[in-house]
């Protein structure tokens, strides 16, 4: 899936700016002409139309202050939070999105969470989450898809409606963008070859291109298709 529409450009918001998704949705949002405001807790990126912000995700006053930009811009038109925490911590992570929730109702702004395949059902088994799906989840990593269930969750209970969440496939890594991805709903997703991949730098495609053309859908997800 491409899209090539033009559209105006777009002023977003990206908490957890240097991680590996977050990174990459920068890069992309920059080289469709939209302007980015990249926020973590160790701001670093200077790219012209990038803005770094220092904002802890813990820290509500923070968090809106920044989505509601420089006085000379306004508030974002959406922000992407992408923040993970090794080892996983899922107290940080449902209170980040409920935080970012909070702040994206009141300036009327939309978010799209990247979350964990974690969430999603599945393939072969409609009744089971990949949680529970051994094939797909070992129980070494079993705590990281719980945590993305957590989070999907503190979405759906939160009041506010103008959200996105974005499962990436089972295997998410650092990679060539193609700009080939197939999109799905509530199931894990297969690639061509048997496996259920995608690379970081098509995802942010998938951000950018739901970003931009939103679909009807609250729960996502994409996988490589090439």
């Amino acid at each position: 899936m491409t899209t090539d529409m033009t559209r105006r450009p777009l002023t977003l918001a990206v908490l957890g700016a240097t991680g590996m998704v977050g990174s990459r949705v920068i890069t992309e949002a920059a080289a469709r002409g939209h302007r980015v405001l990249a926020l973590s807790r160790r701001p670093a990126d200077g790219r012209p139309a990038v803005t770094p912000l220092a904002v802890d995700a813990t820290d509500p006053p923070a968090v809106r202050r920044a989505l509601a930009g420089p006085a000379a811009h306004g508030p974002a038109d959406a922000v992407v939070l992408t923040v993970r925490t090794e080892p996983v911590d899922q107290d940080f992570l449902v209170g980040a999105t409920r935080t970012v929730l909070d702040a994206a109702a009141r300036l009327g702004v939309r978010v799209l969470v990247v979350g964990g395949a974690g969430a999603l059902r599945s393939p072969g088994a409609p009744g089971r989450l990949v949680a529970d799906d051994p094939a797909y989840v070992p129980a070494a990593i079993r705590p990281v898809a719980l945590a993305g269930i957590a989070q999907l969750r503190a979405c759906q209970d939160h009041p506010y409606t103008d959200w996105v969440y974005l499962c990436p496939p089972a295997l998410l890594a650092p990679g060539e963008r193609t700009g080939r991805y197939r999109r799905g709903a509530d199931t894990l997703l297969t690639a061509p070859d048997g496996r259920s991949w995608i690379s970081a730098e098509d995802l942010a495609t998938a951000v950018l291109d739901e970003l931009e053309d939103p679909g009807p859908e609250r729960l996502i997800t994409v996988v490589h298709d090439g």
